[in-house]
């Protein structure tokens, strides 16, 4: 990358290419164009071919270690004008090929005055970038790109583009231009940023994850207190008793802790400030663990006390202390076997529920094998029967069955539910769903991604990504092979209607009667969106789905009502006293076009609400990103941008999305991004995440530097 790096990064790089460059040279000494595109990982040809051409300076139709690192560095060390020089004879397709080198030696640059620039080289330019980018846009558009960006920097209207017209119009744009001091050949990417691994125990890494940190130090602290107090208390009857019971004590604690499924729904109360609950799936696995090792030892020490003893000592309920620890032991460890990932997602899940079903008769048999067990496990132990019951009796409870199965871009599927009457959750609630027909016992949890104020249907969005998800693309895929098939009898209008509403370009959609279960909903720390005053919701991927529930709310709630007689209209939102909210700033970022494609049709209906609501106003603000497509800085996307920028202000809508807003290439600049937040000044700023737990940790970096709460969710 040719960028605003230091000079020790420079250095750092260009000992990076010319290791590089050594690998595939070999003894040869000089590569070929397609070496030259394999070595830097160039994937266009249009601009591998320009850069090899303009870095060839003897021509010789191969390219030394000398000129190319003779060459970098002269770019390195250009300014704004020369790199815009170097960017014009790129994009001068027909013109000869310059040499850059002697030239730059002694201060000059080939005079690209000479040359131009026409409608069909810019076509050309702008396919390439548009390949180099991963983007896609029909030839209408791309001949719509091509005549805004002549309109635009043919100032005399001659038909072409020379370069003080280039140099002019980009003087316009001081953003583009000031990137051009960062302008890029080759993606810095491919060489692996070392610096990347950042050791985990940073100090900043500590301060993330403090709650994490005193949870289980808490844990471990009173796990391994109980384990010393019973060991005291029996000490005087040998140090294999006194193992054996400081376990037993310490298995008291930990066999009533693994209640995974109850935990979840303590993540929508403000306890999940305090403690880390969106982990709470890795802790009931610690949890499993330290009972293993802990069921281990204290059977160890007992049977090492009954080898010095002579026979095992009676215990527990009827003295059958050394039958039901046995027992105990060949549950625990079968289900602590299947639970590893080679089992779960290895094509084997069945094997984990059925194991796992195994904690039933393990409850049983701790009441029987340790007498003081009860006190420990009644208070959880209740509250889990409770809620067992009531969710079964709730689940089988009517016919629920998918309306619709919308194949997405990406293996992405869109489920449409029939709802339940009695069914009541909040904006960004998740579900655990079973569908018999896919896996008669399994149940995976999914975010929901309509409004609560959608009265008849449930939206899910489930991306393809393992096993079971994996069979549900199919499955309905299998079933649009079939044919389409008619809407379920007995359907109205306002259920068609509400099903349709989250139609979009690129998706596959058909009726399907396929049966289904619910277990929820189980709330998050997305439901305090509503009582913040500066909302800040970033989705990356996949991770829009809670937010898309919760944007369509929030515009239900702030929809306007109109009395019939006096034609009187007012906004939901002022009667809506639970609602705070007085600015909303979404920002997703995807991965490439296709992904976008998720969620067009909702965000597009989203913008006109807001056009109707507020006209011209900016209540809620999205932000797209893609970061597929390179950023401005670099020489294979700063024509394209200039031109989708010069398309958009004249058409108010994005050529990529459709939108108003601008998809923006590349990944965010969080410290412009939370710089504008702070400025606008609307409020408490509270930031809600959604993604990978690596950009979770840059996000909440950025958020302690300026201030602002951050909630991370899970997906």
């Amino acid at each position: 990358m040719l960028g605003t790096m230091g000079s020790a990064e420079d250095t750092e790089w260009l000992r990076w290419v010319s290791k590089r460059f050594g690998n595939v040279a070999g003894k040869e000494k000089e590569i070929s164009l397609e070496e030259f595109k394999c070595a830097l990982q160039v994937k266009e040809s249009f601009f591998a071919e320009r850069f090899f051409a303009l870095f060839d300076s003897d021509g010789s139709g191969s390219l030394s270690q000398e000129e190319l690192l003779g060459s970098l560095r002269r770019l390195l060390r250009g300014n704004s004008m020369e790199k815009l020089r170097f960017l014009f004879q790129v994009y001068d397709v027909d013109a000869p090929i310059p040499r850059l080198h002697g030239l730059w030696d002694i201060g000059i640059l080939p005079a690209p005055g000479s040359g131009s620039i026409d409608a069909e080289e810019l076509r050309v330019v702008l396919r390439g970038c548009l390949r180099e980018n991963s983007l896609s846009l029909p030839e209408e558009r791309l001949g719509a790109l091509s005549q805004a960006l002549l309109q635009a920097l043919d100032r005399d209207h001659s038909g072409s583009i020379t370069f003080p017209e280039l140099r002019e119009q980009l003087e316009a744009f001081p953003e583009l231009l000031e990137s051009l001091t960062g302008i890029c050949c080759f993606s810095r990417e491919s060489r692996g940023d070392q610096r990347a691994g950042i050791c985990c125990f940073s100090r900043e890494s500590l301060r993330d994850h403090r709650a994490r940190w005193c949870c289980l130090g808490l844990w471990v602290a009173t796990s391994a207190l109980l384990l010393a107090l019973g060991a005291r208390w029996h000490r005087e009857r040998g140090p294999a008793l006194a193992l054996a019971r400081g376990c037993g004590q310490s298995l008291n604690l930990n066999c009533a802790l693994m209640l995974r499924r109850s935990l979840t729904r303590l993540r929508s109360t403000p306890l999940a400030e305090l403690f880390p609950l969106e982990l709470h799936v890795r802790g009931h696995e610690r949890v499993g663990h330290l009972v293993l090792a802990l069921g281990t030892a204290h059977a160890g020490a007992h049977l090492a006390r009954a080898g010095l003893a002579g026979s095992l000592a009676p215990g527990g309920v009827g003295g059958c202390a050394p039958q039901t620890g046995l027992a105990l032991l060949a549950l625990l460890l079968p289900m602590l076997a299947c639970s590893s990932p080679c089992v779960r997602r290895g094509g084997h899940f069945q094997l984990f529920y059925w194991s796992h079903l195994s904690y039933i008769p393990v409850w049983f048999l701790l009441l029987l094998h340790a007498p003081q067990f009860w006190k420990w496990f009644l208070i959880p132990g209740s509250l889990f029967v409770l809620e067992k019951v009531l969710g079964r009796a709730w689940r089988r409870a009517g016919d629920l069955h998918i309306l619709e199965a919308k194949l997405l871009p990406s293996k992405v599927t869109h489920l449409v539910i029939q709802r339940p009457k009695s069914f009541r959750f909040q904006p960004g609630d998740f579900i655990y769903l079973n569908i018999p027909a896919i896996a008669a016992y399994e149940w995976h949890p999914f975010s929901i991604s309509s409004a609560p104020e959608q009265p008849e249907t449930l939206w899910l969005h489930i991306r393809a990504r393992g096993q079971w998800t994996t069979k549900l693309y199919e499955y309905f895929q299998q079933r649009e092979s079939h044919g389409p098939e008619p809407n379920p009898p007995g359907k109205g209008r306002r259920e068609r209607r509400s099903r349709e509403q989250g139609a979009g370009p690129g998706e596959t959609q058909r009726s399907c009667n396929v049966k289904c279960f619910l277990d929820g909903p189980y709330g998050t720390p997305s439901r305090r969106i509503f009582t913040s005053e500066h909302a800040v919701l970033i989705g990356a991927g996949i991770g829009i789905t809670p937010f898309a529930s919760i944007l369509q709310s929030i515009m239900y709630r702030r929809r306007k009502q109109s009395c019939p007689s006096c034609h009187f209209s007012w906004s939901e939102e002022r009667r809506d006293e639970e609602m705070t909210l007085r600015k909303v700033d979404f920002i997703w970022i995807t991965r490439d076009q296709q992904h976008l494609q998720w969620f067009l049709g909702l965000l597009a209906k989203l913008e006109t609400e807001q056009a109707e609501l507020e006209p011209g106003g900016n209540f809620l603000e999205l932000q797209l990103y893609m970061t597929s497509a390179l950023g401005c800085g670099d020489v294979r996307a700063l024509g394209l941008q200039l031109a989708l920028e010069l398309l958009a202000a004249r058409e108010q809508r994005d050529s990529i999305s459709g939108l108003r807003s601008r998809t923006r290439p590349g990944r965010p600049d969080w410290d412009k991004v939370f710089g504008k937040v702070a400025l606008e000044r609307r409020g408490n700023v509270a930031v809600f995440f959604c993604g990978s737990a690596a950009l979770a940790g840059v996000i909440r970096r950025h958020c302690r530097a300026f201030g602002f709460r951050f909630s991370r969710e899970n997906f």
